[in-house]
């Protein structure tokens, strides 16, 4: 860096779209130099104590942060040099500002497009070497930088990929990449590239890169710079220096110290932490000891235990052990998502954590009542393939509601408090744009996987690749689970331990059994594994030991059946329920048709008033609208949960919706058979707050009924006395399944399972890794459902293999991070298997031919303007009232039938709708016929399929 180079030529743009026309466009070097200030202000500000070190000891500079601080505000300040080279011709107003001697190679630079990013990636590397900066021995971390910088847009290229020289310019382009280059160097004090530079802190940069890139690419701020450049570059780096830390503030990123409180006050809970949480304000510190390099938290016990509560314990313990800022709280539904976020957002307004970025992070997160109460625009940021432009309870949510950038596209997940879908984070292991970014909003905080037994094994293993970055950058992890087989959960800690640097050799003759109920902490450094003390286990086995009675009673479906029909035998356990003193009773069926049937019969039998009307007999699943769903998930919580009132006769219908993370309780719990961890999960919302109401009073004053002597579960058993799974179950649960859940429930002695002794025992009887079968009737009924148990098995954990990227230390070129071909988004590789689905939005066709949203016809289908523009409050009255059916129930209709209106085609998010035109005759709604069914929506069953 000891020679001269010339001044960066400021007519070279760096952002022209969006801003004001009647300025020239915003200068290259300024965006550079912004993006390095903005690198080093989320170094200092964003970046957790433990992304820091990972990411100097990927550099070999665990000595030396400072300098690596310096190479990833080079890594930002270089980002765009791609974009000295024929893309200053692709905008005819930017194009216009070059100066003569730029201009007059256009003709041969215009010839071929490529992206900048490409063009960066193959650029990079010669400017280094002419500044001096990378030596002959540096030249693989130079590649490597460049790896860096050609992925900012959220895809890593192949090294080999060729830009046409031509693209590049002459020797006026080449000195001024040079001069730039020079430029923010010399601003970051003449860094030099470090001597190693590995993969999983690359990414870890990259997603630095992305992040700073999008804060100072904002069509706000830049309109400001644009018009006021300070005449000297210095000066304009230091403005961009000052104003780094109000671009992160109003981005929602800026992270907040909470104020630890007392366990009641901070989760709103009467009385003493239970033994289990107790356990880990007392020993976890303890058994984490000096480790340096994170470890993974297993919390087993039955439902009820205050498993949530005890993983945000076990956060404050591990964030401060190891250096992270937040967590990241990942439930399997959106349902679950939901539910948890308001209870994050109570806990943490109870800590001062008002100004915290709290986010919900789901496909459909922003139409939740939480984001209700502010214009729900997202933040413009300026990109060059298209403006990533995303839209976005009551008082306790609408408080944490989070700044509107953090609610754009990809961008929730970097908040410090995030509550979503475990789909979300499954993304950072697949090969889709912008995985990098999910690394790092990932890797700065503790993650928390509830019900991690909820996910197949396709999901298992995505599961698990993802542990094995995280164990890389040495996140500490919590998993929660009532009903883990110990073979997931031995694969899981060992995946993490892998990423972590332990040998498979090593790890092979190993297991890391849990207690039940309790916890087990594996050290990510040492491999040590410590667990609950027997003394405080012990407690909370006695704490919560239950005798569940069990009573198996043999169904039939559908018409006849005799004393075995199906809702008639629910109908007699029910009874009680609808006389004298009451009571609540909690019926879960395995289908959608199910829950609507049973529903109709039993408002038949005990209650004609309807859900809406205020009856005692209530039904949710997944086909309601989503503004339903939300309203009657939150009437079933406040009816059956713990606070109250407590209603004097309830009965809830209802699928797998309740099965997770919704706190309730039942005097009854009524189930279709189903595969034995799930009722065990159905059976936690019996008598599941007995303990609690017996120390501190049940609500009202008013306890159990007289005939509710105990905890009780009904299993309507199809297969039991020779019968065989009904075929509207479809593929629902796996025939091995529910076979051998219903042969081991039939050998449960005395009719109990003892709560929680007897739970991991059952568990690992029906899904543990048991290779043995009995073969003496070969090929018979039995043997088939095993093979195709098994084959299914295997196909689905070969498929995720497939598909994800590889783990952590197998990395060679950042290229492996999307080593399949075509330019992948989040809707083209999934996280989970199964049928594809659609959102569906049920409109009304009304007698004059107007078409609304509503039956009544008070609410016209909104119309997009010609650029295809709605307002946001249009967009989310429409998607509110949407919900997901299986794409193949739409496959026999006409694709004119079922088409968005015109004037959505251009709208991301509704050109992807299907329409139900239901046709309105006095009053009423018709079904529509497609193929050999009729689809309808009723206002009390939800959408009906026949």
């Amino acid at each position: 860096m000891a020679r001269e180079w010339e001044a960066p030529d400021e007519s070279v743009w760096g952002k022209s779209k969006g801003l004001d026309p009647g300025l020239p466009p915003y200068p290259l070097i300024r965006h550079l130099l912004d993006a390095a200030a903005m690198a080093l202000h989320l170094w200092d500000a964003y970046l957790s104590e433990n992304q820091r070190v990972r990411i100097a000891e990927g550099m070999g500079l665990a000595a030396d942060p400072g300098r690596a601080r310096t190479v990833v505000g080079l890594c930002a300040g270089l980002h765009d040099i791609g974009k000295l080279s024929g893309f200053q011709f692709c905008s005819s107003h930017g194009s216009q500002y070059l100066s003569a001697e730029l201009r007059g190679d256009r003709a041969k630079m215009s010839a071929e497009r490529f992206g900048h990013d490409v063009a960066g990636l193959q650029s990079v590397k010669k400017v280094l070497v002419d500044l001096g900066l990378a030596a002959d021995g540096e030249l693989r971390v130079a590649e490597r930088l460049a790896e860096v910088i050609g992925g900012h847009h959220g895809r890593f290229h192949r090294a080999e990929d060729d830009v046409a020289p031509a693209f590049f310019g002459g020797a006026a382009w080449a000195r001024q990449r040079a001069a730039h280059a020079a430029a923010v160097c010399e601003s970051l004090g003449v860094p030099g590239v470090p001597g190693v530079f590995k993969a999983p802190a690359a990414v870890l940069v990259t997603g630095v890169v992305i992040l700073a890139d999008w804060l100072v690419s904002q069509e706000g701020y830049l309109r400001e710079r644009q018009r006021r450049l300070e005449p000297v570059l210095a000066d304009h780096f230091e403005r961009s220096r000052k104003d780094a830390p109000r671009l992160l503030a109003e981005a929602g990123l800026t992270r907040v110290q909470l104020q630890r409180k007392g366990f009641a006050e901070v989760y709103g809970i009467r009385g003493e932490p239970n033994p289990l949480q107790r356990s880990v304000m007392d020993e976890l510190r303890r058994a984490v000891g000096e480790g340096r390099h994170g470890g993974v938290f297993l919390v087993t016990a039955a439902p009820g235990d205050g498993k949530s509560e005890t993983a945000l314990e076990a956060e404050r313990v591990l964030s401060q052990a190891f250096g992270t800022q937040g967590y990241a709280f990942l439930l399997p539904t959106m349902a679950t998502s939901d539910q948890m976020h308001g209870r994050v957002a109570h806990a943490l307004l109870r800590q001062s954590g008002e100004d915290a970025g709290l986010t919900l992070v789901h496909s459909m997160a922003w139409l939740n009542s939480a984001y209700a109460d502010e214009d729900l625009d997202a933040q413009g940021v300026l990109t060059c393939d298209g403006d990533e432009v995303g839209q976005g309870s009551r008082r306790a949510e609408a408080d944490m509601r989070p700044q509107r950038w953090l609610r754009g596209s990809k961008r929730p997940l970097l908040a410090q408090f995030s509550v979503g879908t475990i789909d979300q984070a499954l993304m950072a292991v697949l090969p889709v744009r912008h995985n990098a970014l999910r690394l790092l909003a990932l890797s700065g905080k503790t993650f928390i996987v509830d019900e991690a037994h909820a996910y197949d094994p396709y999901m298992q293993v995505l599961l698990g690749r993802l542990l094995n970055w995280l164990g890389a950058y040495g996140v500490p992890v919590v998993l929660l689970s009532a009903t883990l087989p110990a073979s997931v959960s031995d694969r899981l800690i060992k995946e993490y331990l892998k990423g972590a640097g332990h040998k498979s050799r090593g790890l092979s003759s190993r297991t890391f059994p849990a207690p039940y109920p309790g916890w087990l902490y594996v050290d990510g450094e040492s491999g040590r594994a410590t667990a609950i003390s027997p003394a405080r286990q012990g407690e909370q086995a006695r704490a919560r030991a239950m005798e569940l009675g069990v009573a198996v009673e043999p169904v039939v479906h559908g018409s006849g059946g005799g004393g075995r029909a199906r809702l008639g035998v629910i109908e007699r356990f029910l009874k009680p329920v609808c006389e004298g003193e009451g009571g609540t009773a909690l019926v879960v069926c395995n289908t959608v048709g199910d829950a609507q049937d049973t529903y109709l019969r039993l408002r038949e039998r005990f209650d004609m008033r309807s859900h809406d009307e205020g009856g005692s007999v209530q039904l949710l699943h997944a086909r309601f609208p989503g503004d339903v769903r939300e309203a009657r998930t939150r009437e079933v919580t406040e009816g059956l949960g713990r606070g109250g009132p407590r209603p004097m006769r309830r009965i809830v219908v209802a699928t797998q919706v309740v099965e997770q993370s919704l706190d309730l309780d039942a005097d009854i719990v009524i189930s279709d058979l189903a595969p034995l961890s799930l009722l065990l999960q159905r059976a936690g919302r019996c008598w599941r707050h007995e303990n609690h109401w017996a120390r501190h009073g049940y609500p009202g004053g008013r306890g159990r009924p007289a005939w509710a002597g105990g905890p009780r579960l009904v299993v309507l058993d199809p297969i039991a006395g020779g019968g065989k799974v009904p075929e509207q179950w479809g593929e629902v649960y796996s025939e091995h399944l529910l076979a051998t859940t219903s042969s081991t429930l039939a050998g449960i002695e005395g009719g109990t399972i003892s709560i929680p002794g007897g739970v991991q025992h059952l568990v690992e009887a029906v899904h543990g890794d048991n290779e043995d079968f009995d073969w003496n009737s070969p090929g018979g009924k039995a043997a088939k459902a095993w093979t195709a148990h098994k084959g299914k098995e295997v196909a689905e954990r070969s498929m995720a293999g497939l598909l994800a990227v590889p783990r952590a230390r197998s990395i060679s070129a950042l290229h492996d991070l999307h080593d399949l071909p075509g330019e992948e988004d989040e809707w083209e590789v999934s996280t989970r298997l199964g049928a594809d689905s659609v959102r569906l939005l049920c409109a009304y066709v009304q007698e004059d031919g107007r078409v609304t949203l509503d039956l009544e016809g008070e609410h016209l289908l909104p119309e997009a303007a010609p650029d295809g523009k709605l307002p946001v409050s249009s967009v989310r009255q429409v998607m509110r009232r949407t919900l997901a059916v299986r794409s193949d129930w739409l496959k026999g209709a006409d694709p004119e039938s079922v088409a968005p209106p015109k004037s959505w085609t251009e709208h991301p998010m509704l050109a992807e709708l299907r329409v139900l035109h239901q046709l309105v005759l006095g009053g009423t709604a018709q079904a529509v016929k497609i193929g050999d069914r009729t689809l309808r929506l009723d206002k009390d069953l939800g959408l009906v399929r026949e």
